[in-house]
C-alpha cells in the first residue's frame, strides 16, 4: 500500500460523519489553492504599488508588509476596498486579471461531490470579500456545489473573532454541535472549537506549491481529499 492510500486510511475515522449535518468550509487554501493568494499579494500587489509609486521592489515590499502587520486578522485585512484605498490600485480588478491562477486544491472537488450525495448541508464560510469570492466561485464553476455563501464581511466580524460565529448563527440557524468546519487558520479554527462546533479540522497544506506546515493541538489533513473516503455514501 502507497504512502497516499495509507495516509486516506489514518484519516478514516478523522470525522465521525453520523454526527454532522452541517458541513462548513473555508475557501481559499482549503477547498481553493492559496498559490494564487500568495502569488497575488507577496508578487504581483508589491510589483504593481512599486511601479505606481516609483518604489525599488523591495520598498514597495517593506511598504505593504508594515502595512499587513498592523492589521493581520481584522477585518479590514480581508478587504480589497480596504486595500484598493491604500495602495491606489484597483485590487477587484487585478484579480480578475490574474483569474486563470484561480483553481481548486487536487482533491477538493471529489470531495464537495461527495458531501453532495450524502445530503448534508454544504456552505462555505470564508473571510473573502464579495467580488474575490464571487469572481473565484465563477471562474472554478463551484458555486452550484453550495447550498450558501457566508462571507465575514457581511457580518462585520473576522471568522477568528467569536462574533461572527454568533451573527452567523443569527443569521442562518444551524446546530453547532451537529458541524464539522474545515479551514487553514490556526486562529480560526480555534475560534471555531470555542464557539462550539463540534468536529474541527485543520488544513496543513493550503498552497500546493509550498510543504505543509503542522496545526499544533488540532485534528489536520493536509488537503480535503484526504477526507473524501470517509464521506458516507
Amino acid at each position: 500500500m502507497d504512502t497516499h492510500s495509507l495516509e486516506h486510511l489514518a484519516n478514516a475515522h478523522l470525522v465521525d460523519w453520523s454526527r454532522i449535518d452541517w458541513v462548513l468550509l473555508d475557501m481559499d487554501g482549503t477547498i481553493l489553492d492559496l498559490a494564487f493568494d500568495n502569488y497575488f499579494w507577496l508578487q504581483l500587489i508589491p510589483e504593481r504599488y512599486a511601479l505606481a509609486r516609483g518604489l525599488e521592489l523591495e520598498q514597495a515590499r517593506s511598504e505593504l508588509r508594515e502595512h499587513n502587520l498592523a492589521i493581520q486578522h481584522t477585518l479590514p485585512w480581508y478587504c480589497t476596498d480596504y486595500w484598493s484605498q491604500l495602495t491606489g490600485l484597483d485590487v477587484a480588478m487585478l484579480k480578475r486579471e490574474v483569474r486563470e491562477r484561480i483553481r481548486p486544491m487536487p482533491g477538493a472537488v471529489e470531495f464537495l461531490d461527495a458531501v453532495q450525495r450524502s445530503g448534508k448541508h454544504l456552505w462555505i464560510a470564508t473571510n473573502a470579500h464579495r467580488d474575490s469570492w464571487e469572481l473565484k466561485l465563477a471562474h472554478t464553476g463551484l458555486r452550484a456545489r453550495f447550498d450558501r455563501v457566508v462571507s465575514s464581511h457581511d457580518f462585520g466580524y473576522p471568522k477568528e473573532d467569536l462574533r461572527f460565529w454568533e451573527a452567523l448563527q443569527a443569521a442562518f440557524p444551524f446546530d453547532p454541535a451537529r458541524t464539522l468546519f474545515v479551514d487553514d487558520s490556526m486562529p480560526v479554527l480555534s475560534a471555531a472549537q470555542a464557539y462550539g462546533i463540534g468536529q474541527v479540522v485543520g488544513i496543513r497544506k493550503p498552497d500546493s506549491e509550498h510543504p505543509g506546515r503542522p496545526i499544533p493541538a488540532m485534528r489536520s489533513v493536509e488537503t480535503l481529499g484526504e477526507l473524501t473516503a470517509s464521506v458516507p455514501a
